[in-house]
C-alpha cells in the first residue's frame, strides 16, 4: 500500500481483495436479512425441492471451499445439514474464516475473480433462494434499500445493522 494525498492507495491486488471482502460483508448482510426471525419450522420447508437448511449447509460449504482454494489446498465437502441454529452458526463461521484470511497478509493462492465468480456469486444466489422460500412459506422478510445499507468490510457475522430504509 502506498500513501498519497492523505489516503491509502492500494495495489491492484489489494483493491481486488478489499472489493471481495466488501462482497462478503454484503453476503453476510443479505443472509442475515433472509435468515433472521425465520420460524424454526422454516428450516425444513419443502416448497421448491431443496429445504432451506440444506441450502444453508451448501452455503457454508461454499465458504469452506473458498478458503481452501485461497490457501492453495482446494477441497470440496458436502456437509449433512445440522439443526437450523447450528447451521446458521456454521455458515457465519465459515464466512468469517474466509474473510479473516482475506484480511491477513497471507498470500492469496487463487484468483480473486475465480473466487468471486464461483463460491461468492453462488452464495448470493442462494441467499435469494432462501428469501424467496421465506415468501413461499408464508414468512417473508422485510425489504430494504440495500444501496444505503450500513455494510462495512469485515462485518461478516450474524449480527448486522438494522436496515437504513426498510419497507414492507
Amino acid at each position: 500500500m502506498e500513501w498519497g494525498r492523505g489516503c491509502a492507495i492500494f495495489s491492484g491486488m489489494d483493491e481486488k481483495r478489499e472489493l471481495l471482502r466488501h462482497t462478503l460483508a454484503t453476503v453476510a448482510y443479505r443472509a442475515a436479512r433472509a435468515l433472521n426471525d425465520a420460524p424454526e419450522n422454516f428450516a425444513g420447508f419443502d416448497g421448491a425441492g431443496k429445504q432451506p437448511v440444506a441450502i444453508l449447509a451448501h452455503m457454508g460449504d461454499l465458504f469452506d471451499w473458498a478458503l481452501s482454494m485461497a490457501t492453495g489446498n482446494p477441497s470440496w465437502h458436502n456437509s449433512a445439514p445440522l439443526a437450523w441454529a447450528d447451521e446458521k452458526l456454521r455458515f457465519f463461521t465459515s464466512l468469517s474464516a474466509f474473510d479473516d484470511y482475506l484480511a491477513s497478509a497471507e498470500p492469496l493462492l487463487a484468483a480473486v475473480e475465480r473466487l468471486f465468480q464461483g463460491p461468492v456469486a453462488d452464495a448470493l444466489t442462494h441467499v435469494g433462494q432462501i428469501a424467496m422460500l421465506r415468501r413461499l412459506a408464508g414468512c417473508p422478510t422485510c425489504g430494504g434499500n440495500f444501496y444505503v445499507a450500513a455494510i462495512e468490510v469485515g462485518q461478516v457475522g450474524e449480527e448486522q445493522p438494522a436496515p437504513v430504509k426498510p419497507f414492507p
